[in-house]
């Protein structure tokens, strides 16, 4: 994924070495209010794609600020890529946001989460739907090539306010064709449907209301969700979560786990608009 790297303006962290300390060797600030960054991967580190691990830094007393962040990155890649929102006054993300190339962040290798293949049962089209960073494990997932094996169809929708805000998911998706790995895989299989709520663009709207109006389904060609054919992931916002659960419900789906798997999932630990804490 060709980007070019960003240099922030705020005040950088003063290096410091870490218990549990990962290297950051990449940043790029998007927005204001959105960067993303690609750290050092512990060798003791397994993980299945869009599963999630904690990440911190430490506060003024040297008390380690952890929260949960999706990987970026798909289960292959040699580094782990992470996708964050600014909050001015974010216990963590206030800091976090001033990481630059060389500097450490505490990493625990840890991973769980929900978004993973295997919490969902056989199916033909699988729709992975999210808003702002909560395309970050999606990000993992469409880099995997076990996801092009077992779907016919990947559907990958995007919600931001602005179009700014879509740039990092639409890169991405945009150079997948070129993958060494994956890019024959993606070809033909997957779609990107991506949606403003604050600017106009070539879809403004909250994807929610394309799916009850069946405006989505038109768009993408496809019958409405069905639950021989059709499994769903979320990501986003604890509002759209549960918009979108009543929807899949609605549609006769069942929620899925790693001990049972279903016709739909959501992330559950995903930090939104607003950082916990």
């Amino acid at each position: 994924m060709a980007m070019n790297e960003i240099t922030p303006l705020a005040e950088p962290l003063k290096p410091v070495s870490l218990k549990d300390g990962q290297t950051v060797t990449w940043v790029r600030h998007y927005t204001d209010r959105l960067f993303a960054f690609r750290v050092s991967r512990p060798q003791t580190l397994r993980f299945r794609s869009g599963e999630f691990v904690m990440i911190g830094l430490p506060d003024e007393n040297g008390k380690p600020i952890l929260r949960a962040y999706s990987i970026a990155s798909p289960s292959w890649d040699e580094e782990l890529e992470f996708y964050s929102i600014k909050v001015p006054d974010g216990p963590l993300t206030s800091r976090l946001q001033k990481i630059q190339v060389g500097d450490q962040i505490i990493l625990k290798t840890k991973p769980v989460g929900t978004l993973v293949i295997d919490a969902l049962l056989p199916g033909k089209r699988l729709y992975m739907l999210a808003t702002g960073t909560g395309i970050a494990p999606f990000a993992s997932l469409v880099r995997d090539p076990e996801v092009y094996e077992k779907f016919e169809q990947v559907i990958v929708t995007h919600t931001c306010r602005t179009k700014a805000e879509l740039v990092y998911g639409a890169e991405l998706i945009e150079n997948l064709v070129n993958d060494p790995l994956i890019g024959e895989m993606v070809e033909g299989k997957l779609v990107y449907y991506p949606t403003t709520t604050r600017e106009d663009s070539d879809k403004t709207g909250r994807v929610t209301d394309k799916i009850r109006s069946g405006e989505l389904f038109a768009d993408l060609g496809v019958p409405a969700w069905n639950t021989e054919d059709d499994r769903v992931m979320i990501c986003g916002s604890m509002g759209l979560n549960l918009e979108i659960k009543e929807l899949c419900e609605a549609a006769g789906m069942e929620e899925g786990a790693n001990n049972k798997p279903g016709h739909y999932v959501l992330e559950k630990a995903f930090v939104g608009e607003a950082e916990a804490g």
